[in-house]
């Protein structure tokens, strides 16, 4: 059973011009209390044909991770053009959101972006070189792919015991219905215009400010 379970993910600001920035409003909850943090990341596919075109648009880490539900605003900033051939700007790529704990990735969110002319005229008739600053990026949420892999979140325990737990059933991919929602392993949705109720959590847990990986980018961060 993952420690982790994510109950919700809303994409806000969606859809918007290319070159705003992503927000991600992530919902979550710890069934162990974990000792390390959890690392989240934010990649934007640039091409289909050649992972060295990924960019890696944000990385924080989310700690300490006790016993609860969170939630948080993860933001980053949009893609680099200049890093994305001209010819795979428009169209349609991927954005992926993974979760990982001790440097072992454990689930990942995928969802299809559409990029094209806000403008009709562009659209029917687009210009040679490509006007970034006028095209509409739109990520389309109702149906992400979720992915999970089984993972060890208490490798001290197996180093204590000299056991390690019983091996974890492989997870397929599975594709989720729903606009901008993610359920995993039949969790309760966060309400959007209530707080949490203190009955579902055995404490009240307050997000810490994540830790940047990537000075260069920026996050938000709220609590639940």
């Amino acid at each position: 059973m993952s420690s982790i379970n994510i109950t919700n993910v809303t994409v806000l600001d969606n859809p918007a011009p290319f070159v705003n920035p992503f927000r991600f409003e992530i919902s979550y909850e710890c069934l162990t209390s974990l000792k390390d943090d959890l690392e989240w990341k934010l990649i934007y596919v640039g091409s289909a044909e050649d992972e060295t075109y990924d960019q890696v648009l944000e990385s924080v880490l989310v700690g300490p991770v006790n016993v609860g539900n969170y939630r948080f605003v993860l933001q980053a900033d949009s893609p680099d053009p200049l890093k994305i051939r001209e010819a795979d700007i428009i169209g349609v790529t991927v954005l992926l959101l993974t979760c990982s704990y001790m440097d072992q990735e454990f689930i990942r969110v995928g969802y299809y972006v559409n990029n094209d002319y806000e403008d009709e005229q562009l659209r029917e008739e687009p210009p040679t070189k490509v006007l970034v600053d006028k095209v509409q990026r739109n990520i389309l949420t109702d149906k992400p792919r979720v992915t999970k892999f089984p993972i060890n979140f208490h490798p001290e325990d197996e180093q204590t015991n000299g056991d390690g737990p019983p091996p974890a059933e492989p997870f397929d991919d599975s594709v989720v219905n729903g606009e901008a929602l993610v359920l995993l392993e039949q969790p309760q949705k966060v309400q959007e215009t209530k707080p949490f109720n203190d009955s579902d959590v055995n404490e009240e847990v307050l997000l810490e400010q994540p830790q940047k990986l990537q000075q260069t980018h920026d996050s938000s961060l709220t609590t639940a």
